[in-house]
């Protein structure tokens, strides 16, 4: 759910600051007031195109940052690289984006130089990041182009969560993906002897040459050490003596002969004083202390030897390690722990090969095997989704003609993929192109929903696919701009019905012209234009009681001052309204 939204010199908002409840809330205001500028704020939010023209005029860049609810998403979430996330924690989970109390903030900027930039939580994401996140929180119907309806490939994922077989085809995924590398296993063993032998030869050889190496873990940091130390000796020998004579005992001039001398003075001003004692336990400990201190460099020193041999092995154990670095690992940088890495691959990749004939059986097997069940559930999804489309399309039909779209037909496409049944062609989500199809007008063929319909239709569309779908629906968060084009009467007082038995399952923000959509909301939000000293701006807030009964008022006749509009209004929000409306 959306919590809420700061716009910083956008357009023509200077700085916006809205906060966001649950339930149905409606975005009003006169036209031009810049209505649409809230919606494409949170579009740009979400990843939606961008551009300098964005910026408000006079400024340097433009700034949208937004905080998003999302329950359990404290839990942990278990999830592999090759699995396609379900939600907004698995997401999260898989880019290693930490966030606390269910909360995450989205931030997004423009700059006049045409560069922007994009955060989840403290985490820099580029733009296809945000988009691919953002996917699971919110939909936006309308002129923007956050919206669900016009990726086709999310055509299958609604028509799967309608047939609730959802973990049904991610199952099937793993399956499908456990088939091509297996096939991809067979189709390197099938290459031509000569190419499998050069393949052997060259593991063998790097095998062979980082078995030889005898590394160890962490060697290459352990002799990086060593060879600052040894290529170091003459500094490190004269910094120690200089250090042995600064403490010597042996002479008149050492720190340890000085504070021996007057250990014996010290006592005998204790011995005067009683309160010196302290300070002299102190100064016979610090002497002690000092002279066990100087033994030790001493000693150290006695035994600091210049090893030109071993200085010269080290560093030829540091170039070995370098050059496996470059032949084995992503980088000369990283990490010893790739080589080790790339060995361990290599021994298995060797056995795959060289035991070449009996693999190649066993995998024929496991192939012939896992197509007959791949191609077994790809059907067993198939019928499941043919039956289900056919009850979704009805379902829709139903309720975009209580939308006014009465002689609109609605269909959800499923036809299976081209090819052979021997090969057995499915794709990672089964043997279906799924697609929605419409024709909006009597006569009219079946063409393409997202190539057709106007920003009208597909936000009706949309809000009778979201109520089909509500109780199986991930996204919280519904956004409808357009919904009321083109209607009004009892159709708009369908759509405002609707739009509030959606808000029961998730939170849903709408534009509107019409008073009798804007009834029905929890909340209302209106838009206002001003423009002071030829500077234009934009700024958004919440209405309630007598300002909500006149923007009302304003809606229904464009008179928001008159008793009777006044009256008018009021009788509408007592109505309609969830809770008196006021």
């Amino acid at each position: 759910m959306l919590e809420d939204l700061r716009i910083k010199d956008f357009a023509l908002i200077d700085n916006v600051f809205v906060e966001f409840s649950n339930g149905f809330t409606v975005l009003s205001g006169e036209t031009g007031a810049g209505k649409s500028l809230l919606i494409g704020a949170l579009s740009f939010l979400l990843g939606g195109k961008s551009g300098v023209e964005q910026i408000r005029t006079g400024c340097q860049s433009a700034q949208v940052s937004g905080t998003f609810y999302i329950k359990g998403l404290s839990k942990s979430e278990n999830i592999n690289e090759d699995d396609e996330p379900k939600n907004a924690s698995q997401w999260l989970s898989l880019h290693g984006i930490e966030c606390e109390d269910d909360r995450v903030l989205l931030r997004r900027i423009i700059r006049d130089n045409g560069k922007s930039s994009a955060w989840i939580g403290d985490t820099p994401v580029t733009r296809g990041d945000l988009v691919a996140f953002s996917s699971y929180l919110v939909d936006i119907h309308g002129q923007h182009e956050h919206q669900s309806l016009m990726r086709v490939p999310e055509h299958r994922k609604f028509l799967d969560s309608y047939a609730g077989i959802t973990d049904k085809v991610s199952e099937f995924t793993n399956l499908y993906s456990l088939l091509v590398n297996k096939r991809k296993i067979l189709a390197d063993l099938e290459t031509d002897e000569k190419s499998r032998s050069q393949k052997i030869e060259l593991l063998n050889f790097a095998v062979k040459e980082i078995s030889e190496a005898k590394l160890k873990k962490n060697e290459d940091k352990d002799l990086e050490e060593e060879e600052i130390k040894l290529s170091s000796y003459e500094k490190l020998y004269s910094d120690l003596d200089l250090i042995n004579s600064a403490l010597d005992n042996s002479g008149n001039g050492g720190a340890v002969s000085i504070v021996k001398k007057i250990r014996g003075v010290a006592q005998h001003v204790a011995n005067l004083d009683k309160s010196l004692e302290s300070l002299n336990d102190r100064l016979e400990s610090a002497f002690y202390e000092l002279n066990d201190i100087s033994e030790e460099y001493k000693n150290y020193l006695s035994n600091l030897v210049f090893d030109p041999e071993r200085l010269n092995y080290v560093q030829e154990r540091i170039s070995l390690i370098y050059n496996l670095k470059k032949k084995y690992a992503s980088s000369v940088n990283a990490s010893l722990d790739e080589v080790f890495q790339f060995y361990n691959d290599a021994i298995k990749r060797l056995e795959e090969l060289s035991n070449g004939e009996k693999n190649k059986e066993n995998l024929l097997s496991d192939i012939s095997v896992l197509e007959k069940k791949v191609y077994a559930e790809a059907k067993d999804i198939s019928t499941l989704r043919k039956k289900a489309a056919v009850e979704m399309s009805d379902s829709v039909i139903k309720i975009l003609s209580e939308l006014g779209m009465k002689q609109t037909v609605f269909s959800v496409n499923v036809v299976e993929k081209t090819g052979n049944a021997l090969e057995q062609k499915c794709g990672p989500y089964g043997m279906d192109d799924i697609e929605f199809l419409i024709a909006a007008n009597p006569g009219n063929p079946l063409q393409s929903l997202a190539k057709i319909a106007s920003g009208g239709e597909l936000s009706r569309v949309m809000l009778a696919l979201k109520t089909v779908l509500a109780s199986s629906d991930t996204i919280e968060t519904l956004v409808f701009d357009e919904i009321d084009t083109g209607i009004g009467g009892e159709i708009a007082v369908s759509v405002g019905a609707h739009l509030r038995n959606l808000a029961k399952k998730c939170q849903v923000l709408c534009i509107t012209h019409l008073a009798s959509i804007a009834v029905y909301a929890d909340n209302q939000m209106k838009i206002e234009k001003s423009v002071t000293s030829n500077i234009t701006n934009t700024k958004v807030f919440s209405i309630t009681g007598k300002q909500r009964i006149e923007e009302v008022a304003r809606m229904l006749s464009g008179d928001s001052v008159s008793q009777a509009s006044l009256d008018h209004a009021e009788s509408m929000l007592l109505k309609f309204g969830k809770t008196g409306g006021i």
